[in-house]
């Protein structure tokens, strides 16, 4: 009799996690979903002109506030409510109640480290994952070279000092965040002679950044990817 009733109860758990994951999706797909390889092209689709469907924008959105009045609670705790990054943090949460900015800001930094450490080694396979075509484009371009002048990088990554979230909005269904990033790097090029050409192999220099990431909120795919880069002054 225990055997069976533990057996019931696992049954009647996993239905209802099933049905809580299928109620969720519904009027969220719209049978445009593409691939992240065309973030370029996502801004054609029905949401991204602004088109007034129920089955993108009014099911899900009424369907999450009734089920969770607290929606906004992790954004308001980490943006001052009524500022421009709140309101922008609010639109990516409504189109993702997943999202979480401390969250997004602790995986994003162990992104920041994956891949500089990655362009650092020319790890392309790791770098595809984790970088837009564009930026994946760009970064193997400079490996390719670095490679061809028989350049290579020597590279350790001290840590991140400082990151936190600057800018967040919806473009369509992509929802873009901004991080500034202040990291602790020692890193130098060196030439085919093995002589130091650029950086230095001990000092640890302070490195400033901003990165764009972005996803698709209307794909299962929960991997954001880097889509810019530029050094903060």
């Amino acid at each position: 009799m225990g055997s069976f009733d533990f057996v019931t109860f696992f049954f009647f758990v996993a239905a209802v996690i099933i049905f809580i994951q299928l109620r969720s999706v519904l009027g969220k797909r719209t049978g445009s979903e593409r691939p992240p390889r065309e973030l370029a092209r996502r801004d054609q689709s029905p949401a991204a002109e602004g088109i007034d469907d129920p089955k993108v924008v009014t099911l899900p959105r009424r369907g999450r506030e009734s089920a969770d009045p607290d929606l906004f609670a992790a954004v308001d705790a980490y943006a001052d409510p009524g500022s421009d990054l709140n309101k922008g943090l609010r639109d990516v949460v409504t189109a993702d109640p997943s999202f979480n900015p401390k969250e997004f800001v602790a995986g994003a930094t162990t992104a920041y480290e994956m891949i500089v450490s990655a362009f650092a080694e020319g790890d392309r396979k790791t770098l595809k994952g984790l970088l837009s075509r564009d930026v994946f484009d760009g970064f193997v371009s400079a490996i390719d070279e670095r490679e061809k002048r028989g350049e290579t990088v020597r590279s350790n990554f001290v840590g991140i000092e400082k990151a936190g979230i600057i800018q967040a909005e919806m473009k369509g269904a992509e929802a873009n965040i901004t991080l500034r990033i202040v990291s602790q790097l020692i890193s130098a090029t060196l030439d085919k002679d093995g002589e130091v050409i650029e950086g230095d192999l001990v000092e640890v220099t302070d490195v400033n950044d901003v990165w764009t990431f972005a996803r698709d909120t209307r794909s299962r795919d929960p991997n954001w990817r880097l889509i810019a880069t530029e050094a903060d002054q």
